[in-house]
């Protein structure tokens, strides 16, 4: 992980999804969702985030039934299960502009 990403506690995202000014995307396969969700997040595998973050605000809209995160919002969380595919969609999500974008990494404190 380079030294410029920023983390988010477990604590934290509670905090951010509690007061609705964050953004969970979990990025790890249709199968693993499946299994086991958090509640409140939105599922974009690793390999679609760059097009789908770079959606239009409608078409966002309709195919994940929420508001697009601004390029400024508060924070845009990606969650995977071991830090891999999280650290790629933030960079992917970084280079498109999304400067608040960040890594959840107390992921196994997640309650599902």
């Amino acid at each position: 992980m380079a030294s410029s990403d920023k983390e988010i506690s477990y604590g934290d995202l509670k905090a951010l999804l509690a007061k609705g000014s964050g953004l969970v995307v979990d990025v790890r396969s249709k199968d693993e969702v499946d299994r086991e969700r958090i509640a409140g997040s939105i599922h974009i595998p690793v390999e679609s985030v760059e097009s789908d973050i770079s959606l239009d605000a409608s078409e966002f809209q309709f195919k994940f039934g929420i508001v697009k995160p601004s390029l400024d919002s508060s924070e845009l969380v990606f969650h995977c299960q071991m830090g891999r595919r999280r650290a790629v969609a933030t960079e992917k999500a970084r280079g498109l502009g999304f400067k608040n974008s960040c890594n959840w990494v107390v992921w196994h404190l997640c309650h599902y």
